[in-house]
């Protein structure tokens, strides 16, 4: 149902959810499952937020992340860094505030876990017992996926879906391009983190051609016919970028069969391309650990219970963010930083002894089509159910046709968000 979401109404939204969310009955906890060991891996979004809030709910509780790189490079936002409309710096979080809330940062890889003994090792040889494991790995790239396409092929063809170095590379292959040259962005078929992103991206890096390379064209070779806030995107390109993209669908020969990195060549089933630039997104899967712990199915992703997040494959395994499978709900860092919460909520009740409790989930993305102009879509989630389902009538997008005032006010809700999330998360 396509129900424009002001600003208002998102407000009011997410303060249910989050209502819903921490209205969760609590009973008394012993001594002894107070003092419980919780294990999260991954410090991103979903993982860090779920640290803390196991470290709120149980004070007394020995709560240890695992989280190999000193320094969180932020994926929103950064395809601004990727379009020159924003430094690197503004992406980086530390993990100081943790620390000082009595968290245990280990500074290394996750390598093995002992399911049956509920030990994590880590890289450096640490043994780390748990009696609740959180895995929020994010995703590892499928390098098997497209013809051609290995990690030594990235370094010609970012991927860029990992914020960091990728995110630089492609910076810096489209400052070098001549004016005129072709640049191409690969969208994969759905699963993927961030449904929107590519098409966001196409955007922001017309936004860069317009003004530094007018001469210049995108084409978006897409493995799918439709995507998110699809009508919205469209609109957009047609008012801002009518000369400069060009979206072709899974109909149309979008779909990509063979790259060749050495040529630069990107190969469709009909057609071969020479582009100036190069971004390819595979597709992905859950992260190595992921796997490792097997919790992930065939499709490489990890199912869960949907009001827990506990794995459905191992038990005392929870996985949350771009890991898990809780479609409808999107892989984003809304959904892996609210995931986070309720994960940490529901083991905080398990412990005492009490049943998960249902709730309510949102995710709220945004999208910016010019580095002042945005769009959005908010969903509405209910997992009182044996899957999680969108809830009928609420959420929905931004309204088309709009004026740049409703545009460029989104990009500052945007912009709020970004800078709530990481400070609730990180600071």
């Amino acid at each position: 149902m396509n129900i424009h979401v002001d600003a208002l109404n998102r407000r009011r939204v997410l303060k249910a959810a989050t209502a819903s969310a921490l209205a969760l009955p609590f009973a008394q906890i012993s001594a002894a499952q107070a003092k419980a060991k919780f294990v999260i891996v991954g410090g991103g979004f979903g993982g860090t937020i779920a640290a803390r809030t196991l470290k709120l709910l149980l004070p007394d509780s020995a709560v240890t992340l695992i989280e190999p790189n000193e320094t969180y490079t932020a994926c929103p936002f950064s395809n601004l860094v990727i379009s020159g409309d924003r430094e690197l710096s503004q992406q980086l979080f530390k993990y100081d505030a943790l620390s000082s809330l009595g968290i245990n940062i280990v500074a290394s890889h996750a390598d093995r876990i002992d399911v049956a003994r509920r030990i994590v090792t880590t890289k450096n040889g640490q043994d780390l017992n748990y009696d609740r494991l959180i895995l929020a790995p994010g995703i590892d790239i499928r390098w098997d996926a497209i013809e051609g396409y290995n990690q030594a092929a990235a370094h010609r063809m970012p991927h860029a879906w990992k914020a960091g170095l990728q995110t630089i590379r492609l910076r810096a292959q489209l400052e070098a391009m001549e004016d005129g040259g072709l640049v191409l962005i690969s969208s994969p078929a759905a699963p993927y983190r961030c449904p929107p992103g590519p098409y966001e991206r196409a955007s922001l890096i017309a936004g860069y051609l317009q003004k530094a390379k007018p001469k210049s064209k995108l084409i978006i070779l897409d493995s799918k016919d439709n995507f998110s806030k699809k009508p919205l995107f469209l609109e957009a390109w047609r008012r801002q970028y009518p000369d400069i993209i060009e979206w072709r669908g899974a109909s149309e020969d979008g779909r990509i069969s063979r790259v060749d990195p050495l040529r630069n060549h990107v190969e469709t089933d009909f057609e071969t391309f020479q582009p100036g630039v190069a971004n390819i997104i595979p597709p992905q899967q859950a992260g190595h650990i992921a796997r490792v712990a097997h919790v992930a199915d065939a499709t490489g992703w990890c199912p869960v219970d949907p009001v827990s997040f506990e794995s459905t494959l191992q038990s005392n395994i929870h996985v949350i963010g771009d890991a898990c499978i809780a479609s409808p709900m999107p892989k984003s860092a809304f959904s892996a930083n609210l995931q986070g919460k309720i994960c940490a909520m529901q083991i905080s009740r398990i412990m005492q002894g009490l049943p998960p409790e249902p709730s309510i989930l949102v995710n709220t993305c945004y999208s910016f089509t010019a580095k002042d102009r945005a769009i959005s879509i908010t969903g509405v989630y209910n997992n009182s159910g044996p899957t999680l389902t969108s809830v009928d009538g609420a959420g929905g997008l931004s309204t088309l046709g709009a004026s740049n005032d409703i545009r460029q006010r989104e990009a500052l809700e945007a912009i709020d968000w970004f800078q709530s999330i990481t400070g609730n998360t990180f600071s």
